[in-house]
């Protein structure tokens, strides 16, 4: 892994906070336990106790429930998948808070029982999983979302979900009557207005007139937040909302009201009935290579930060939508390394100012908390840039702060 892709997972998470929901009660799942199962399940053995070849078990540490619909559903889905891509046995334990004796309790029972690699899947187990991988050197731990890393036993993974973002937004574009978009955010940290910027400028592709109108949560998971910042966003005339938590809340709202849903995580078409598509996650792939590594004996760890073209996200192209056919042309130029969503074009602040022109920084840019240095009039965008994102884009609405 390049030194730009280390920095900049360093920088996010300088600035990140939680990457899913609060936890709550903890419990053990078997692998072919049912994804909707309860907080109440007891501790059970994996689907197999040897192992797969090499011995190899994996176990997945979740802040919240996997049947929340989100991020803990689709990290389960993505455990699910690398078990059947590699025949290694898994578990997993849900609901487990953060920074406490219960994330301990949780991945020590896993290595008592034989677990050789171990998935943390939320950003607030970072520190914890770090004392974890130098206290048993023959374990390998995989954190999501976080930037720490070792030499030998401890990786990080995040994924590039600005990508299938701008995407979305085409399809927000091309649906609102009332040229007015809602986005029902989480926290203001640079991941959720990297996101809501793509979405911001895939929206300015198809409808130039639209814009976007930022409520915010200070929330990841809840539920009534969620439902009065959407009911707010619709009071002023939106027609479309999107959203960054884990929860159909937002969908909830808008399908009342007649609109449209732009999703996250996961394909919530079932659930929603407003719903027209989502940037989702797909993690089977990123677990099944780190699995696979670790029985080749090959596990080297990395600071990874994949793409639409790594599969780690992604994104259906609705056939219904009048962009389709742009959209479909944006995703392929994604895929093949034509275009990426903040390096091609003309972009602009909410002060009118050209942040980036064809991929090139056109104002001196620094670090919002620390003040240092990010990039200067002049250099190219780098992941630094996008990882120390504080501005939005001249079509949003609202402030980059809670």
């Amino acid at each position: 892994m390049n030194n730009t892709k280390k920095v900049l997972l360093a920088l996010l998470a300088t600035f990140a906070m939680l990457a899913a929901a609060c936890g709550g009660s903890t419990s053990t799942e078997t692998a072919d336990a049912d994804s909707g199962s309860d907080d109440t399940t007891e501790a059970a053995d994996s689907t197999a106790d040897d192992g797969g070849e090499a011995g190899i078990k994996a176990a997945f540490v979740m802040v919240a429930p996997v049947g929340d619909a989100g991020w803990n559903f689709m990290h389960n889905e993505g455990r699910i998948g690398a078990e059947a891509a590699t025949g290694v046995p898994t578990a997993f334990v849900e609901s487990v808070p953060e920074g406490g004796a219960e994330f301990d309790e949780a991945v020590q029972n896993f290595i008592d029982e034989g677990y050789n690699v171990i998935f943390t899947t939320s950003f607030g187990y970072m520190d914890a999983t770090e004392k974890f991988a130098a206290d048993n050197p023959d374990v390998i731990f995989e954190h999501i979302s976080g930037f720490k890393m070792n030499d030998t036993n401890f990786g990080n993974t995040f994924g590039r979900m600005y990508q299938p973002r701008y995407i979305a937004g085409m399809a927000a574009g091309a649906a609102t009557e009332s040229d007015k978009i809602g986005y029902v955010a989480a926290f203001a940290i640079p991941e959720v207005i990297r996101g809501i910027n793509a979405f911001a400028l895939g929206v300015q592709a198809t409808n130039p007139d639209a814009t976007v109108e930022v409520a915010w949560t200070s929330t990841w998971f809840g539920i009534p937040e969620e439902s009065a910042a959407a009911q707010a966003l619709i009071d002023t005339g939106a027609d479309v909302l999107s959203m960054h938590q884990d929860s159909t809340a937002t969908g909830a709202a808008i399908s009342d009201a007649g609109g449209t849903f732009i999703g996250y995580h996961s394909d919530m078409s079932s659930q929603v009935p407003a719903y027209l598509t989502a940037p989702v996650w797909n993690w089977t792939p990123r677990y099944t290579e780190v699995i696979e590594a670790a029985e080749a004996g090959t596990y080297a760890p990395e600071a990874w930060w994949g793409g639409m073209a790594d599969g780690v996200v992604d994104i259906e192209i609705p056939d219904s939508s009048p962009a389709a056919a742009d959209m479909k042309a944006v995703k392929d130029s994604i895929l093949n390394g034509e275009f990426d969503v903040f390096d091609q074009g003309t972009i602009m602040n909410q002060a009118g100012e050209v942040v980036f022109e064809d991929g090139v920084v056109q104002v001196d840019l620094a670090d919002p908390f620390s003040g240092d240095p990010v990039a200067a009039a002049g250099d190219p965008i780098h992941d630094g840039v996008l990882a120390t994102m504080s501005f939005f884009v001249d079509n949003v609405i609202g402030e980059p702060s809670n």
